[in-house]
């Protein structure tokens, strides 16, 4: 979801100001799914080439992306955990039965051979490191042109790692963008010099003091998670008529654990904000993130490709249109760093992020290109063995 919204924004963005390129920014910061956004347009990656490969998979390997590298269970750590078992049912029945302690304990006990995370994140860090491998980028933080900071939060002691830094700039890009992502319990922590790191939103939300510090004069925030704000008189309309959830606690389990990261995370982020503008009121600093009202981008199954395609366009349309709203503030601003809003393109209403999808076609179409990049895969691993 966090690549989605900023890959539509970024594309919104770019277009709308005039002079700036996301490619040629003096430093990146990026956290959680913004360190595969950040560590992307570091590489010379457009935001409209991200949407090409993230979006509508329509680049050639190894720049097309297929989000379902996010989804490959995590079997190492389901073996590692099944071979603990013995020794723990054993323990605890030994506990239980002889040492009289309750049955508490014992279940405690036997929580240790829990996976620490469903999904593995070992493919995606392959698939970047394809990616990020290729001629003209670099996935070595020491071999940039330009300051790349991607952080994630060290499991053994709650601090924040800022990878790319100094003493921590050894560590693949790819490795870093991994570790920067792995929200507890849906990936495992990721292991790296003997140290085990999780998502870097855990500890703060944007973490820009690193960057901050170098003296810029302008920085630009994206966040892409925002807590819900749900109306139940609304019922029969909007998000309610759309989701039949006029409350969240009607959503169950999962809205409600939504609601409660996204509430925690966007507290942390204003906290932040306020402290930054008070450290350095020197910096211009923009803060892009959806209305806090939008249900499109709170229910969405992100790994539908008509899904992604949709909410990238709603990322892009919403994000003109605060621009738009903004205008005045935003232009100012702008102004003051050699930059300029394209205020007559934010009112050209036919402006779209991507083409329209021919009903019945699209899967066809998909069907067709994944062939062919499969026959060209096999053919390229296999003919030179036959010849």
């Amino acid at each position: 979801m966090g690549a989605i919204y900023e890959i539509g924004a970024l594309c919104a963005i770019e277009e709308a100001v005039e002079g700036l390129d996301f490619t040629a920014c003096d430093s990146y910061i990026g956290v959680s799914a913004g360190g595969f956004i950040a560590a992307g347009l570091i590489n010379g990656l457009t935001p409209h080439q991200l949407c090409a490969a993230f979006i509508e998979n329509s680049l050639e390997p190894p720049d097309s992306f297929d989000p379902t590298v996010l989804l490959h269970p995590a079997w190492d750590e389901y073996l590692a955990r099944l071979r603990k078992l013995p020794r723990l049912v054993g323990g605890a029945i030994w506990q239980t039965a002889v040492q009289g302690r309750s049955l508490l304990g014992a279940f405690e006990r036997l929580g240790r051979a829990l996976p620490t995370g469903l999904l593995s994140g070992d493919a995606l860090a392959a698939q970047l490191h394809k990616q990020f491998s290729l001629p003209g980028r670099s996935d070595d933080f020491r071999a940039l042109k330009h300051r790349l900071v991607l952080v994630a939060t060290d499991l053994d002691s709650g601090e924040s790692i800022p990878f790319g830094m100094p003493g921590f700039d050894h560590v693949p890009i790819s490795r870093a963008v991994q570790a920067s992502a792995a929200l507890p319990g849906l990936f495992p922590p990721v292991e790296i010099g003997g140290r085990h790191y999780v998502d870097g939103a855990l500890k703060k939300t944007i973490h820009a003091s690193v960057l901050l510090e170098e003296g810029l004069d302008l920085l630009i925030c994206l966040n892409p998670l925002v807590p819900y704000e749900s109306n139940p008189q609304a019922a029969g309309s909007g998000f309610a008529k759309r989701a039949r959830i006029p409350r969240l606690v009607d959503g169950g389990l999962p809205v409600v654990l939504s609601q409660t990261l996204r509430s925690l995370i966007h507290s942390r982020l204003e906290l932040g904000m306020k402290g930054y503008a008070r450290s350095h009121p020197e910096t211009d600093i923009l803060l892009f993130e959806p209305d806090h009202r939008d249900a499109e981008l709170f229910l969405a199954n992100t790994f539908s490709y008509a899904q992604r395609r949709h909410l990238a366009e709603h990322a892009y349309q919403t994000t003109r249109a605060k621009l738009l709203e903004r205008a005045p503030e935003l232009g100012e601003t702008l102004a003051g760093h050699g930059l300029r809003l394209r205020t007559a393109m934010l009112l050209d209403n036919e402006r779209r992020l991507l083409p329209p999808e021919l009903p019945g076609a699209g899967r066809t179409a998909r069907a067709l290109v994944r062939l062919d990049r499969a026959l060209s895969s096999l053919e390229a691993r296999y003919l030179p063995l036959a010849t």
